[in-house]
């Protein structure tokens, strides 16, 4: 681990501000079984009906289930709907 991120972990403990994400960080909203929005992406790695793979700034956001489909795109923020069935977060390595 970087240094830099050990000093942002151990800042975020001590401070008990982990219910609020860093600057910069992917927020991941699922809801229900129906919608996932993810916040601060890097764009889509992988696109199709029953897997969307979102890059993010430490790896990956898998959504897999049925019927998937991006449902609106910017430069912030991303959208996809369908039938949600899991999300992963795939790190780097």
């Amino acid at each position: 681990m970087g240094r830099g991120r050990f000093f942002l972990d151990r800042l975020t403990e001590d401070a008990d501000l982990t219910a609020q994400p860093l600057p910069g960080q992917p927020i991941v909203e699922i809801a229900g079984d129906r919608r996932v929005l993810i916040e601060n992406h890097f764009g889509v790695k992988e696109y199709g009906t029953q897997r969307i793979t979102v890059k993010v700034k430490y790896g990956c956001v898998c959504i897999c289930g049925e019927h998937l489909e991006l449902m609106r795109m910017t430069r912030e923020q991303l959208v996809i709907c369908g039938r949600i069935d899991c999300v992963t977060v795939q790190r780097r390595a």
